[in-house]
């Protein structure tokens, strides 16, 4: 999966832009404040349907202008594809796969596949469970189009279970009205965290080994999904869920939310059986979340037959030379977007030169 082009109207910084891409490695360099990030942005925007930054499209907009369009030009294994996405001042948002307009954006998911890492990136192990959620969910609904319709419905269905107990938790029969909500709770539930069971069973050996390469065979991670029920046959953990539920149903009406769940869930972290979200350095912190984005591309490969897009947003600073070097080397084997104010290697690269979100200078 390699993207070839991207063109920018009004996005942003960018005026009007074009911007050639080659298959392996390809960096935009430029002094800070100068459009880089806004770049990778772009791409996000087209791959994922949302901004890295912000949840108001109309921001996307170049100061002064109507409207802000992407089109990005894509080549995947068996057939090309053109995205295009574009932002009114009116906050709407439009997007296009091959010129056909999509009715929902959870129909762009998988089209442009695309792995993101920045230094923001670093909440994925340092804070709350809630960004270790988003990672899972993110890369399982690029690959899995049931995991995202589930994990839509699930969210939906726990909304209006909570809306119930905090309208009508004094209600006397506030436990039948719950049942209405839980039987699709559980089902919904139930597949969402079977889907991660299996994910993060499947990404932590590429992790691992991805570790020992950034650490110099000095670390070993090691990954383990945690939920409140365990792992076994569908029927089994539907019961499973059911009782916590039961157990719990005095303490989410006294709460007024719902207390278990895969809303709830987490990713249990370790690296030399130490768990690092609590007590790992900021350096095994960064090396343990750079670990898991990485190891996303060879599970993508062998989940969908495509390798993604890599994002690398000013995170070489954020590394020693080794780090660095071995990084740079991983992803020259895979079409790279790295964003730096500097940049030098032996590798054979694409440099892009940015300033003021204009293109100056592009050797290919």
């Amino acid at each position: 999966m390699n993207i070839k082009e991207i063109k920018l109207i009004n996005f942003r910084n960018y005026k009007e832009e074009t911007i050639v891409l080659n298959e392996g490695l390809n960096v935009i360099v430029g002094k800070n404040a100068m459009g880089k990030t806004n770049l990778l942005e772009s791409i996000y925007c087209c791959g994922i349907g949302k901004s890295t930054k912000t949840n108001k499209y109309k921001e996307l907009i170049k100061w002064g202008e109507k409207y802000s369009y992407i089109k990005i030009t894509l080549s995947k294994k068996y057939r090309n594809h053109i995205i295009e996405f574009s932002i009114d001042d009116q906050d709407k948002k439009r997007v296009k796969v091959d010129g056909i307009p999509l009715l929902k954006i959870s129909d762009l998911l998988g089209i442009l596949n695309i792995v993101f890492f920045s230094p923001d990136e670093m909440k994925l192990i340092k804070e709350s469970p809630q960004e270790r959620r988003r990672f899972m969910d993110i890369s399982l609904s690029q690959q899995f189009k049931d995991y995202l319709f589930s994990l839509n419905k699930y969210n939906e269905v726990l909304a209006q279970r909570n809306k119930l107990l905090k309208e009508n938790f004094k209600n006397e029969n506030i436990k039948d009205m719950l049942s209405i909500w839980d039987f699709q709770l559980i089902d919904y539930g139930t597949k969402i965290i079977k889907y991660r069971y299996e994910f993060i069973e499947r990404i932590k050996k590429y992790a691992n080994d991805v570790h020992l390469v950034l650490s110099d065979n000095l670390e070993n991670l090691v990954l383990e999904y945690d939920s409140f029920i365990k792992y076994e046959d569908d029927n089994q953990m539907k019961i499973n869920y059911q009782n916590k539920i039961n157990e719990n149903i005095d303490k989410d009406i006294n709460l007024q939310y719902t207390n278990y769940g895969p809303h709830r869930d987490d990713i249990k972290i370790f690296v030399n059986n130490i768990d690092i979200r609590k007590f790992g350095s900021q350096g095994q912190q960064r090396t343990a979340s750079l670990s898991l984005k990485l190891a996303e591309i060879s599970l993508f490969k062998t989940e969908i037959g495509e390798t993604p897009v890599l994002l690398l947003d000013d995170v070489l600073s954020e590394l020693d030379e080794s780090r660095r070097n071995k990084l740079i080397h991983i992803s020259s084997n895979l079409q790279t977007i790295i964003t730096c104010t500097d940049f030098d290697s032996d590798i054979k690269y694409n440099r892009i030169e940015i300033e003021n979100g204009r293109v100056k200078n592009s050797n290919k």
